[in-house]
Formats: structure tokens, sequence, C-alpha cells
């Protein structure tokens, strides 16, 4: 059984401070605890994983406050006009995400940094050292044993990685139901606030920035259960939403969600994997049309899938330039060679049938249809 204080004490432990920075992010490591231990069914092999994973998680914490506090100066710098990329999980946002990383202009949150993140990383230090060679190291071990999780969806040490991992650490992120079914925890956290975890979202952002500025681009397919709580911590944020076939969403997703399941647990129910990530897909078309009818339709920019896989370049330019962003040939160039040395189904393709998830095609367009037609989707057989 794992044991909330003792998960505490243990990453204390390790790395000899206390402060946590908010002690309300306990309820949340209450409530993963309890669904873990009551609900998730974990073999004795993913309570070991799970429980590292946690304690490794929160020292992380630990360390960005404990240096936050001896230079409180970094909390007065602004984190201006970051853009947030998101949209249901598997619809570009990871295309999306890579090709802005490649522009010189801009930072993203990249894995090793986001996961180690003290002391903050100087620009040499973005694809060297020992903290990025040990998470790459890692990487490479975990490819070497699940190598079709790369084909799904592939991070290396120095790759955009999701806000989920700034947002782990206050134990209220999507990221823990992902991994394990616990469904108490995921209702919990669909009804929760997440200002906390954006208040530490962004002091860890000023922290990272402080040896190597330049603007903040992140993404996380999530964040539109999230977007009021987002958008009172960053008021000036720019708003990309990606959009894609609902069926190729859903089997794509759940796909994923299995087989990181099954390295936690031998009991994996794939019929409520398919139920959990419709209702959770519905929700988030809710929440961002929601958001819209009181921010205004414009408030979030829209990026189709089809047009992102037909013409990525081109939908990059048009993106800058509802920003009114600078695009430069620097740019266009680094995109461009990203996209050449990175074909689609480099590492693999990536098969699924939505029927092992208990899915139809028209089960799916029939409760997105006006989501499809309010976007110009495919409804396709």
């Amino acid at each position: 059984m794992l044991d909330v204080q003792d998960i505490v004490q243990a990453a204390r432990a390790r790395t000899g401070l206390d402060r946590l920075g908010d002690d309300g992010i306990l309820v949340g490591l209450h409530k993963l605890v309890d669904g873990l231990n009551t609900e998730a069914k974990l073999t004795e092999r993913g309570a070991k994983a799970m429980e590292a994973m946690i304690v490794g998680t929160l020292a992380n914490r630990l360390r960005v406050e404990d240096y936050l506090a001896h230079h409180p100066e970094l909390l007065e710098r602004p984190v201006e006009r970051p853009m947030f990329v998101f949209g249901l999980p598997r619809t570009g946002t990871t295309l999306a995400i890579n090709l802005l990383n490649q522009d010189p202009a801009r930072r993203c949150l990249l894995r090793w940094q986001a996961l180690n993140s003290v002391p903050p990383p100087t620009p040499a230090e973005r694809s060297a050292g020992p903290r990025y060679e040990a998470e790459q190291a890692r990487l490479a071990l975990s490819i070497k044993h699940a190598p079709h999780i790369s084909a799904i969806h592939h991070e290396d040490a120095d790759s955009p990685t999701e806000c989920q991992f700034a947002m782990a650490p206050s134990f209220c992120a999507q990221i823990y139901e992902s991994q394990v079914q616990i469904p108490s925890y995921r209702q919990w956290f669909l009804g929760t606030s997440y200002l906390p975890a954006f208040r530490y979202h962004k002091r860890l952002l000023q922290l990272l920035q402080s040896e190597a500025p330049g603007r903040w681009t992140l993404k996380n397919p999530w964040h539109p259960l999230f977007l009021d709580d987002l958008t009172a911590i960053y008021p000036d944020a720019q708003l990309v939403m990606t959009h894609r076939d609902p069926v190729d969403v859903l089997g794509s997703a759940c796909s994923l969600i299995k087989h990181v399941r099954v390295m936690f647990s031998d009991d994996v129910d794939l019929p409520s994997i398919g139920a959990t990530m419709l209702e959770t897909f519905e929700i988030m078309v809710d929440r961002m049309l929601a958001y819209r009818e009181k921010h205004g339709w414009e408030s979030i920019y829209d990026l189709r899938y089809p047009d992102l896989m037909r013409d990525p370049i081109g939908e990059m330019k048009r993106l800058y330039r509802r920003f009114d962003e600078p695009w430069t040939e620097q740019a266009e160039r680094a995109m461009a060679a990203h996209l050449a040395d990175n074909p689609k189904d480099r590492r693999g393709k990536h098969e699924y049938s939505i029927a092992e998830f208990g899915l139809s095609a028209e089960l799916i367009r029939d409760r997105f249809g006006d989501y499809c037609r309010r976007f110009d989707l495919p409804l396709g057989q």
C-alpha cells in the first residue's frame, strides 16, 4: 500500500529539503494515493514504479521551491504572451509544438528540464550535460523494452513535453488518470480548481527562463478542461487549439492509454477506457465552447489536423500572422529541416481498433457531430 506520509518523507530525505510551496497540494496527493490503493489494481512492479515516479516528482518540486526561496527576484520577471497549444489528444499538438520549437526565438518546456529543473539550465545545456544524458538514457531503455510506445508518441530528453509535467508536482494533472484507472481521482480533478497547479506552473517557468530566455511556447492536450484557470494566471496567453476527426482521435488516444496502463496493471479494462475517454473528450469540447462564449470566438485560434498535415509550413505562417508574430527565414528553414528529418511513421506505424474499446465510428460521430460540423471535420464512414 502506498502511503502519503512515506512519499513526502522519501522526497524530503532525498533532497534534504522540506518546503512544498503550497501545502494544499497534499489534497490532490491524498486523492491520488487513495485511488492507487483502492482502484488501480497495480501489480507489485507497477506500485513500485508509481511510487518512485511520485517521489521523484515531489523531489523536483522541493528543489524548485527551495531555489525560488533563495532567488525570489525571479518571481518578479514576467512570462510574456506565452503560447499554449492544446486540443483533444492525438490531434497534431505534437507536430505543432515540434515545429514551433524550431524557431530560435521561442522557448519550449523540454522533457528533461521539466523533470530535473534545478539549477536553471543554460542554453549550452539544452541537449547536453548529465541531467540531459540521464533522461536520454532512461528513455532509450524504455524504448528498448516498449518500442511500440515510441511509435505512438516519441519524445527525446530535449523534446518539447507536455505541461502535464509542470502540473504533476501539484498532483492535479490528467497524466495520473492516463496511467492507471482511478475513477475517484478523475472525478476529483475534473471538478477541482486548477489555479494552484497553474501558479506552480508559472513559478517553474520563471525559474527555467532565468538563464535561458525566450518566448514560452507550450503544449498540453488537456488544457481545454481548465482554460479559465489557465488564463487567470496567464491573462495574455495565446491560445491555439488543434482539431481532428474524433474517430481517429478516440482510437489513437485509447490505444496509447491501453499501452501505458499495462505497464502498471495486469487488469486493464478496455471498454472502460473507451467510455471514459468519450466522456472526457465531450467535457473538453463543452468547456472550450463555454470559454469562447464568455471570451469571444476569436479568443482561440483553430488549427485543423488535415490542414496541418497537408501544408505544415503554411499553417505555421498563418498562425504567426494571427498573433502578429515575426516570421523569419531562419525559423522556416529549421521547420522544413525538422519535417524532412522526421517523416510520418518514422518510428513505426500506430495500429489500433476502436472496437476493442467498445466504440464504433457511428457512436463517436453521433456524439461529436455538432463539433465536427462546427470545425469542418470529416464525417465519412
